[in-house]
C-alpha cells in the first residue's frame, strides 16, 4: 500500500472511527505482540531455509491493523479490502484472524449481544451460492419456508 493512502486512512476519522493518536497507541501496544506471535509461528516447525530468508511482507503490521479496524467498523467484505490494500483476499482474512484476537486481549471487543451488521443483499447472495454449490455437487437442498 502506498504511504499516502495509509496516511489518509489514519487521518480520516470516519474510516476507522479512531483518532490518529489512538491508532498510534494500538500500533505501539499490539505491534510487538503480533511480531512476537509471528516469530514464534516461524520458529515452531523445522525449516529448510533460515527464518527471514524468504519473501518479505508487503502487507506490514500497520496495514493489517488498519484493515482489521476498517472491517470491524464498516463490515466490509474481504474482497473490497483486498482491492483497497492491493493484496489477496486470503491475505486479508489471515490478517484479520491474526490481529482481531490481539485487539480482544487489549480489551477492544464487540459488546455482547451486538452483531456485526450484514446487509440483506449479502445474505441473499450467500444463499444463492449455497444453492448453486449444492446443485454442482449433485443434490438439491430442501426449500426454506
Amino acid at each position: 500500500m502506498r504511504a499516502g493512502a495509509r496516511e489518509l486512512i489514519v487521518a480520516e476519522y470516519r474510516i476507522t472511527g479512531l483518532s490518529p493518536d489512538v491508532i498510534a497507541e494500538l500500533v505501539a501496544e499490539v505491534g510487538p505482540l503480533w511480531h512476537e506471535q509471528h516469530q514464534d509461528r516461524l520458529t515452531a516447525r523445522p525449516r529448510r531455509r533460515a527464518v527471514g530468508a524468504g519473501a518479505k511482507h508487503k502487507f506490514v503490521f500497520v496495514d493489517r491493523l488498519l484493515a482489521t479496524l476498517v472491517s470491524l467498523r464498516h463490515g466490509t467484505t474481504h474482497d473490497l479490502l483486498a482491492c483497497w490494500f492491493g493484496v489477496g483476499r486470503s491475505t486479508i482474512a489471515r490478517a484479520i484472524g491474526e490481529v482481531r484476537p490481539l485487539l480482544a486481549q487489549r480489551g477492544c471487543t464487540v459488546a455482547p449481544g451486538i452483531r456485526l451488521r450484514r446487509r440483506q443483499r449479502d445474505r441473499r447472495w450467500w444463499r444463492w451460492m449455497r444453492i448453486r454449490t449444492a446443485r454442482w455437487a449433485g443434490y438439491r437442498p430442501s426449500p426454506r419456508h
